[in-house]
């Protein structure tokens, strides 16, 4: 299962199928519908009567920070620190709500101009916000940020940062993109990237869902830039798989332990979660922690365990734990890599946008419809489709 051509999984998308702007009316954008092989074109606004009978929903409630601020030296070159997660503390919660200072792993721009010395905000001097490098890695640099302003890091970002648009998209953030480039439920701060399926949900979407007695639930994963990596490698064993962080309260676990419903997962976050889930719980009923434990499932675990227990044992598993440590949520980093071949033990169904050629999203989509992605993709390419974060969407009944 290791040994995977990622060559298989590469299509041709010309550059003017991505979409570099989203729809004025998010729920009007295009949905392709996958139904055990056979294919439907619908508008995104339809999704609720599309549902089985049955179906529990559920989303990333992650938000989107505005991650990339603008520096300059005292030479004037100027710099612009991306920030990709935080370092002290390394909790985001505590981090964002820091104040005076903090540390982030990051990328710079132009860093070979920045060999020492303090970096200082360009504009919104008021804050006094400075950056200075700690030290380096081949993956990122460690920043400490210091300012003066009676303000949260959170509240920093908010004024003073850019929103992290996809490199793909090929142009610089507009103001515009802080609203376009968040979904309408986010609540969380945390990610450098938008689950971008839950883009096209708008208020009557909801509405329609609650009309229809659907249930929704929320979790957490805070997306990091390494889901735009592409797999350079021609064997997916070679892949590195990007590392992010995960929190799901009690409420969402017990829904899906009572859970009699088909499962939706809204974006590939939102599947990388839902599974991860299962694999704690195997960590737990393995080895049942003594004490509250940040968990970590690795990339390769669930080729290498044995799923030993059902979902409903791992989930037992986890509210156990919970209880007798008296935690409202779990919490941990998830490397999970999802490809063709694996079982999935908690999705049913799958929402998602239409992704790039060679990533790891096109194999995780591949996970649920086998080599049908091509038949899925031409399909979408032939009807002009939009493509990437702010394109159109499918929706995967299986």
């Amino acid at each position: 299962m290791k040994d995977i051509d990622i060559n298989k999984y590469n299509y041709n998308l010309p550059q003017e199928r991505i979409a570099k702007y989203p729809l004025e009316k998010r729920d009007a954008s295009k949905l392709l519908v996958y139904n055990k092989g056979a294919i439907e074109d619908h508008v995104f606004s339809e999704l609720p009567e599309l549902l089985p009978e049955q179906t529990s929903v559920y989303f990333n409630n992650t938000k989107v920070l505005y991650a990339r601020l603008p520096f300059q030296k005292i030479t004037g070159a100027q710099i612009e620190i991306f920030c990709l997660e935080p370092h002290k503390p390394a909790d985001y919660a505590l981090n964002l709500t820091t104040r005076n200072s903090c540390q982030w792993k990051c990328l710079v721009g132009n860093l070979k101009k920045w060999k020492s010395g303090p970096l200082k905000l360009i504009g919104h001097e008021e804050i006094g916000l400075e950056a200075h490098l700690v030290t380096k890695t081949t993956e990122h640099v460690v920043v400490a940020f210091t300012w003066t302003a009676d303000y949260s890091f959170a509240h920093i970002l908010e004024i003073a940062g850019n929103v992290p648009i996809p490199p793909y998209l090929n142009r610089a953030a507009e103001e515009q993109d802080k609203y376009t480039y968040q979904t309408t439920y986010s609540k969380i701060d945390g990610s450098v990237a938008a689950p971008t399926a839950g883009l096209h949900f708008t208020p009557a979407v909801f509405q329609k869902l609650a009309q229809q007695n659907i249930p929704i639930h929320e979790l957490t994963l805070h997306v990091s830039a390494g889901t735009f990596r592409p797999v350079d490698h021609d064997n997916v064993r070679r892949h590195e798989m990007h590392e992010e962080y995960i929190h799901v309260d009690r409420e969402t676990i017990e829904s899906l332990y009572n859970n009699k419903q088909s499962v939706l997962a809204v974006g590939t976050t939102t599947v990388r979660t839902l599974e991860s889930l299962y694999w704690i719980g195997v960590q737990i009923n393995h080895h049942f922690p003594e004490s509250e434990q940040f968990f970590d499932v690795e990339q390769w675990e669930p080729y290498e365990r044995i799923a030993e227990i059902t979902i409903d044992e791992a989930l037992e598993a986890i509210l156990k734990y919970m209880t007798r440590l008296k935690l409202d949520y779990i919490t941990g980093n998830t490397r999970i890599i999802i490809v063709p071949g694996y079982k999935h033990h908690v999705v049913d169904l799958l929402l998602t946008n239409f992704h790039q050629p060679r990533s790891t999203l096109l194999l995780l989509l591949a996970s649920f419809v086998g080599d049908n992605w091509q038949k899925m993709y031409d399909h979408a390419l032939e009807n002009n489709y939009r493509f990437l974060s702010y394109g159109d969407s499918c929706l995967i009944k299986l």
